[in-house]
Order: C-alpha cells, then structure tokens, then sequence
C-alpha cells in the first residue's frame, strides 16, 4: 500500500515515479482497486478543497486529479479500452460527483472522448499484415507519452558497437523477366476480400508476378516500404504490452508465438505474473505473428526461385534490404529478415555457395548486430542516436529483456515491493514511447505496399519445406556425365565382390 500512496508525493511527477508506477503497478494491484484508491482520495477531499485551496486536501485532491489525467492519457487503450466496468465506473462517478463541484470533472470527461475517439479510429486500420485491409494515408497520431527521460540515470552503458556505415547501397542488377513461377498448391489461399479491389490491376495478382518485383526495386525503395509497413504496427503498440509476456506464451528462440495458437486460446494461467484479475492486453501477440509472417515470405520467397541465378539474386537483395533497416535503425524488420534466412531449408540453398563474398559477410554482420540488441536492455537508448534518428526495437528482443528482469520475486520477507526492480522495468519498456515519438517520415509508395502486403499475406501460412520440395533449384545438382559414372563404378565394385 505504500508504493501506492508515493504516487501522491509532491515529487513523484518530477522524479519519474509517477510514470514508472502506471506501466508497472499490474504487477501489485488491480486496475479496478488502484482506480477506487483514486477515487476514494478524490471523495474524501474533494468537498474540502472547494472550500480553502491552500490546505492539504485540496493538494491531495488536485495530485489525484492529475494522476487520474496522467493515467487517462498513457495507459487508456491498455486499462481502460479493454475494460468497459472500469471506464462505466470512472464516468459515473466524474459526472455525479466531480462535475457538479469541480470544473475538472468536465475536462476528464473530455479527456476520456477524446482518448475513445482516438482508440476507435485506430481499430478501423489495419492492425496487422494478417488482416489484409487497406489502411487510409496518413491518420497517424504520435501516442502522449509522459516519460520523457526515464532513462537519463542509467549508469549502465552498453557494450559499443562499431556500426558498418555504407555510403550507399551501390545497385544490384537487374535481371530480365524469365518465365512466371506459382506453387498455389501447397499456398494457403489469400484472403484478399475487397482489400484488393482498389489496386491497380498491375498489383492485384501479386502471386501470378512471383519476386520479379522485389528485383526490379532497389534496396533503398524497398526497406523504405518494409520501414512504414512495421512502424504501421509498432506505432500501435504500448509498453504495457511487454509486460508478463510469460502468460501469453512469449518463450526464448524459435517462433516466438505458435501460428496454431489463437489469441483467445492463450491461458493465462501459467506464469501469470499479473493479479488474477487484472486485465491484460495481447497486442504484443499480434507483433509477434506479425515478424514471423515476413521472416515466413522470406523464407518462402527464397525457396520458390526456380532458377539459382535468381535465387542469388534475391538472396543478396535480402541481406542488402536488412543491412539498410538496421543502418536506418530499423532492427525490427531487419531480425525479421535474418530469422528468415536463417531458415534450416534456406541455409542449405545451393545459392549460399555462390554467393559474392561481400555480400555473405553481411550474414556474419546480422548477427553481429542480433548479439548487440540481446546484450543490454537499454543498448539502444545509449549515445545521441536515438534522440535525433528514428527507432523500431525488435518485438521479440524487447520482450525477453523484460522477460530476465522479471525473473524472480516482487516482494523482499517483509512483504514489502522491490521497487528497484519494478523501476529497471520500467525504464526498459518506456523505450517504447521514446522511440514511437520519432517516426520515420519517408513517402509511402501504396503500390510497392500493396504488393509487399499480398505477398506476405500469401506466404504467412506457408509451409516451407513443402514449397522447397517441389522446387529442383532447391537442391545441389549432379552433372549427367558424373552421375552416371558413380553408378557405373558402383556396380563394377558390387560385381567385384561377387566374383
């Protein structure tokens, strides 16, 4: 109960403890019990403060009053969006208490429409590759954030990286347009629906134009689009949502989140971290399933090449479209890409064998980079970069720092909270907002978008080892010549043991 009442300290908004407490109080309270805490204070004090403003009350009141408009504003979409008993509740009690003596009970209540207004106009985007439906232009609202500098006391720094700045991509040539090449019969169908009836018909079967385009584009045009296409999905997502990602079933390597896992099957149950009945968001789900659907088309898309001159073509059109992301720090999409070359099957592509040595030392570069990111939670708010150069953490990464941070108990043996612990917390997911407050602003190309869009919505549910069966580029071949000498020295050997 103590580390509730600190957040009515004079100074817990300017020491960051207000902030800190929002994203991590699930851990030790519930939404509903730390709203009626507030609600209580208000009560009791309210009828006061209108009387002499100079007391203690009316102090108490007011600093309820603001961390009720602090909660409302960072953490609406996460407590109050998804729980319909707890926004009926503040409502009520705002318009039958507050509003008739207060002046700011009007402004909460306009606070309130305005953060359901903006919930609602996101739920109408798309909210992931999987959905396939079409977003408008621009209707994006950089989220409030109110932790500005959480991470100013971090005495920690991260191990340094020597960062492989390029001065330019240089161009990957070209190759003619050969034969079209589909597999639809181990493809699950797309769902396109009407999301593809505006497309110019250019795009509109992006199945039957194969990976020609992803060629014909260059690397900059490229890992722009996959950039606004991620940030479309990190932009929506809160640091509330890396918290007790145990009980969504977030584990260590491999695929992150099973395909055959639904999000209404998640139990929460097992390793639950949060209060039984505290309420809990699955946004990060669908970040997960997000990231293993391009890692996916990746690997599909290597796999489906029917010849290994267009096989080492678009494998060092990858590692050139993920070495860019990360330079641009967009480590998300370029993890993407290296879990998708790192495919069992595709590692074992002829193409690796052939393929220019410059470009296979990207591969070393990659993970390079993915062993940077796992080796310190914070890495990425080191230095003046990521105050100046726009962010897009990896989901996964993200989420398995915060995972090591929450091993062990909240409670020391006197049962008091450790609030260290809960503040290293949250100073790691804040980074969350610190990042989304700086979008990238490179022009959308709709077309390349929608091709991109179709073609990972085709391969999401693909099974790999399936489409690389029924591809012969897939394989090492033996010259005709050769072969037949092996068995005819096979035989003769046979014959001889015979006689």
């Amino acid at each position: 109960l103590s580390v509730v009442f600190l957040v009515l300290h004079r100074n817990a908004f300017l020491e960051g403890y207000v902030q800190q407490f929002l994203y991590t109080f699930r851990y030790f309270c519930t939404q509903e019990e730390f709203l009626q805490f507030l609600l209580d204070r208000i009560s009791s004090t309210l009828s006061s403060a209108s009387l002499d403003p100079s007391t203690s009350l009316t102090k108490i009141c007011n600093r309820s009053f603001y961390i009720l408009q602090a909660w409302i504003e960072d953490c609406y979409s996460v407590d109050f969006a998804t729980n319909t008993h707890l926004l009926c509740t503040l409502k009520e009690f705002i318009s039958s208490k507050v509003a008739p003596l207060n002046g700011y009970g009007e402004r909460l209540l306009s606070l309130i429409e305005d953060a359901s207004a903006r919930k609602s106009g996101s739920a109408h985007q798309c909210s992931s590759t999987d959905q396939c439906e079409e977003e408008g232009k621009e209707d994006r609202k950089t989220l409030h954030s109110l932790c500005k500098k959480l991470s100013e006391d971090v005495s920690r720094k991260a191990r340094n990286f020597n960062w492989k700045l390029t001065k330019g991509m240089g161009p990957i040539a070209q190759y003619q347009r050969e034969r079209l090449y589909t597999i639809s019969s181990v493809l699950p169908k797309p769902c396109y629906n009407s999301f593809t009836e505006e497309f110019p018909a250019s795009f509109v079967k992006a199945d039957e134009v194969g990976p020609y385009l992803l060629i014909e584009y260059s690397v900059q045009q490229l890992c722009c689009q996959l950039t606004l296409l991620q940030q479309e999905v990190f932009r929506k997502c809160h640091p509330v949502h890396f918290l007790n990602s145990r009980a969504l079933g977030v584990k260590d390597k491999c695929v992150a989140v099973q395909k055959a896992v639904s999000t209404e099957a998640v139990s929460l149950k097992v390793c639950n971290l949060f209060l039984s009945k505290c309420i809990q968001d699955q946004y990060l789900l669908q970040l997960l399933r997000n990231a293993d659907s391009i890692s996916t088309w990746v690997a599909a898309e290597m796999v489906t090449c029917h010849t290994s001159k267009l096989q080492v073509s678009l494998l060092s059109k990858f590692l050139l479209i993920a070495k860019c992301c990360y330079e641009q720090r967009n480590f998300a999409t370029a993890m993407q890409i290296l879990a998708g070359l790192e495919n069992l099957i595709v590692r074992q592509l002829p193409a690796w064998k052939i393929l220019p040595a410059k470009v296979t030392e990207i591969m070393e570069e990659l993970k390079a980079v993915e062993v940077f990111l796992k080796s310190d939670s914070l890495c990425l708010m080191e230095g003046e970069r990521f105050k100046t150069l726009p962010t897009i953490p990896s989901a996964h990464v993200l989420a398995m720092h915060v995972q090591q941070l929450e091993t062990g108990g909240f409670t020391m043996t006197n049962g008091a909270h450790k609030w260290t612990k809960l503040r290293n917390i949250a100073k790691v997911v804040s980074q969350v907002h610190a990042f989304q407050e700086n979008p990238y602003t490179y022009t959308p190309d709709f077309k390349l978008q929608s091709y991109l869009r179709q073609r990972i919505t085709r391969f999401k549910d693909a099974d790999i080892s399936t489409l690389a069966a029924d591809n012969c580029a897939n394989f090492h071949q033996i010259p005709a010549e050769k072969h037949s000498r092996k068995i005819q020295d096979t035989l003769r050997r046979m014959k001889a043991t015979f006689q």
